[in-house]
């Protein structure tokens, strides 16, 4: 025992360690997922086992932040990693930088855990679907600028309804960083208020061509959105997270080209239906006035003030007749006095009575009236009703 070497715990550990590690690289291990647990580091930590064994994985935070979807126990999966040895405790482990689920693929689960996160969430659901403007001015399409999609649309929309403006904002869609892009492209729009709808899509693919519609910054770019958003992903058979959470889902870009605006003839056709309503509703309008007009003026209550002003008029003729009559009788009433009164000044006309033998006697231009007044010795006139008469008054009797 003396001439053997006597190793330390660390020194054992150590030299398992290089063995191991050494030895086991870059190995695929196929079992099931238990004792999941993400760290709030990141870091992933579970088991992999089968119905006899169990090693215990990690996976740091690096790898894990590329994995499309989530690990949970129960999974079976392929997993390609290195053997490690966490020498403080003296546990082997494997080192994990590669998960693949056994039956549905990678794509498939990572895509049904959105899917399902997001349902929850309610960004699915009907009350947040914007209704789609009836006659868009400005449509945006969010897609790239060379793919056949564009062309497509562009056709489309030219040949239906050619007064539409088209801003194309040009992504990427697929590939790294296409996500990110389209998000960054709804978001321009929607700050701008460029357009009052618009189309998020690309060509038909296979899952990985398609699946930068399936990253969670496009579909809650989308949700955000305030302007209507239309998404026209791929062929009729794919479906993506941003169908769910679009505002309308159409199986082609072409077919979303048709959906955003009405054919030009229809429109045409839906005008000249208004102009013909219009003349309709404003000839029968027309037509209903005039009736109620007719009515009205043969009714009592609106013929009544005309009854009326005809009363009020054959009043102010009669007051008219009557004033003619007063006055009438009035100047034949002054008439017969002025009458009576010439009358009776002609009675009292001296010159009348001279003619019925009576005479006025003058001295010193002055008309005797009484015998006790004239003047003897003095001259004095008599006139009768034909002339003058010059005498001499000598005596007077009493």
């Amino acid at each position: 025992m003396n001439q053997e070497k006597i190793l330390s715990v660390s020194e054992l550990t150590r030299q398992i360690k290089g063995t191991l590690e050494r030895s086991f690289t870059n190995i695929w291990l196929q079992g099931e997922i238990s004792n999941f647990k993400l760290h709030t580091s990141g870091h992933l930590y579970f088991t992999v086992k089968d119905d006899q064994s169990q090693i215990s994985a990690v996976m740091w935070r690096s790898r894990a932040a590329q994995l499309l979807f989530r690990p949970n126990d129960g999974m079976k999966v392929m997993v390609r990693g290195n053997i490690t040895v966490y020498e403080p405790r003296g546990n082997y482990q494997l080192d994990c930088y590669q998960i693949q689920p056994l039956g549905k693929g990678e794509l498939q689960i990572a895509f049904e855990q959105l899917k399902q996160k997001l349902f929850d969430e309610g960004l699915f659901d009907d009350v947040h679907k914007k209704p789609l403007p009836e006659y868009p001015q400005r449509i945006g399409i969010v897609t790239s600028p060379t793919g056949a999609a564009i062309r497509d649309m562009i056709n489309v929309i030219s040949r239906r309804y050619p007064a539409v403006e088209i801003i194309l904002v040009p992504v990427k869609v697929q590939g790294i960083g296409a996500a990110e892009e389209i998000a960054e492209a709804i978001e321009i729009l929607n700050v701008n208020n460029l357009v009052d709808v618009m189309i998020v899509g690309r060509g038909g693919g296979s899952l990985e061509d398609l699946w930068a519609f399936n990253e969670e910054v496009v579909a809650r770019a989308i949700f955000l959105s305030e302007i209507p958003v239309i998404s026209a992903v791929g062929h009729e058979i794919d479906f993506t997270i941003s169908d769910f959470v679009s505002d309308l889902r159409a199986p082609t870009p072409s077919a979303a080209a048709e959906l955003v605006v009405k054919d030009k003839n229809e429109v045409v056709e839906i005008i000249r239906n208004f102009c013909y309503t219009m003349i309709n509703v404003m000839t029968n309008s027309i037509d209903s006035y005039k009736q109620t007009i007719a009515h009205l003026t043969q009714s009592y209550s609106f013929n009544k003030p005309h009854d009326m002003l005809r009363q009020r008029s054959q009043q102010v003729d009669e007051y008219q007749r009557r004033l003619e009559q007063n006055l009438i009788h009035h100047f034949k009433a002054l008439q017969q006095q002025s009458s009576s009164l010439s009358q009776r000044m002609n009675s009292l006309n001296p010159k009348l009575a001279l003619k019925r033998g009576y005479a006025i006697v003058k001295q010193e231009g002055k008309i005797v009236s009484s015998s006790q007044k004239i003047k003897t010795g003095v001259s004095a006139e008599i006139e009768f009703h034909n002339g003058l008469v010059d005498v001499e008054i000598i005596g007077k009797r009493s």
